[in-house]
């Protein structure tokens, strides 16, 4: 199956309106942030650095898988960011849709560089809302935390929002947990996307709409475990209860993908472990090693 993004239709053209910039720092406390679904680079398909993927984007890297999905879930360990010249940007984040089309229901974390200091926190978003970020204060995120996350579809039809706001479909349940900090945060929301991706990704934000320059990211998972590992589906919403997820079969000739900006390669996941269930990102063009795990 071709993939193609939500961008396709505009060419070169439509990609190259949302080239990532250099943002100026955000005068408010904390920026307002949104993870937009997939925009292909306009370099397409390629083999570089001697890392062959079978998609690109300029703010997406990691894996996505096609199909027909009713959950998500998997954990990460939140990576650390340095400081750049510039404000940058990072997301470590699982989701369901926006791989090729414009729906997107994703939780997880903010890697960020700005104001001369890094920033961390958790999130959640249904586009074409921006994130909902989930109070530092109360639920705070650190740089090496492990995360784990969940989004699935139940059976339940729901409305959520204001008079001007409402939105009306099928109840998803979001979780994210901060496994190092000890907390737990859930939220119901009604969502009506049509489930044709699942993803495990690190992404470059779009702020103040324009997508942000990557942020310079280090993840140190812990002992034989991926950057991303548990990646888990589920194909069919759940009646009651909690689902069960079965492994994503990571697949590195079908699913990966690099991020590119500005012609550069600057995030590139590694090849998965032998469960298929995890995998290493880095920073720049060179794949990491498989996790040991």
């Amino acid at each position: 199956m071709q993939k193609t993004s939500k961008f396709h239709a505009l060419g070169l053209a439509g990609a190259l309106l949302a080239w990532p910039v250099a943002l100026p720092a955000a005068t408010a406390a904390s920026p307002v942030i949104s993870h937009e679904a997939r925009v292909a680079s306009p370099l397409g398909l390629h083999s570089h650095g001697g890392v062959h993927s079978t998609w690109s984007a300029s703010n997406w890297s990691g894996y996505a898988e096609t199909g027909t999905f009713a959950g998500v879930s998997g954990t990460w360990t939140v990576p650390s960011v340095s400081a750049t010249s510039s404000p940058s940007y990072s997301s470590s984040w699982i989701g369901v849709d926006g791989f090729n089309n414009s729906n997107l229901i994703q939780t997880g974390t903010e890697q960020d560089y700005y104001k001369g200091a890094a920033h961390y926190d958790a999130w959640w978003e249904i586009l074409p809302a921006a994130e909902t970020e989930i109070s530092p204060g109360s639920y705070p995120v650190s740089p090496g935390d492990r995360m784990s996350a969940s989004i699935y579809e139940t059976t339940t039809i729901i409305s959520t929002g204001g008079r001007h706001q409402r939105q009306t479909g099928r109840e998803w349940v979001i979780t994210i947990s901060d496994q190092s900090h000890g907390w737990k945060f859930t939220t119901d929301q009604a969502y009506s996307g049509p489930g044709t991706s699942a993803e495990w990704i690190m992404e470059a934000p779009e702020v103040g709409g324009r997508i942000a320059s990557l942020a310079h990211y280090t993840v140190t998972p812990p002992t034989n475990t991926g950057d991303f590992d548990n990646a888990g589906i589920l194909t069919t919403p759940a009646s009651a209860g909690t689902p069960t997820y079965k492994g994503a079969a990571l697949n590195y000739a079908n699913d990966s993908g690099v991020m590119i900006q500005n012609g550069t390669q600057v995030s590139t996941p590694g090849n998965p472990d032998g469960a298929l269930t995890a995998y290493n990102v880095a920073y720049g063009s060179t794949a990491p090693a498989a996790p040991a795990g």
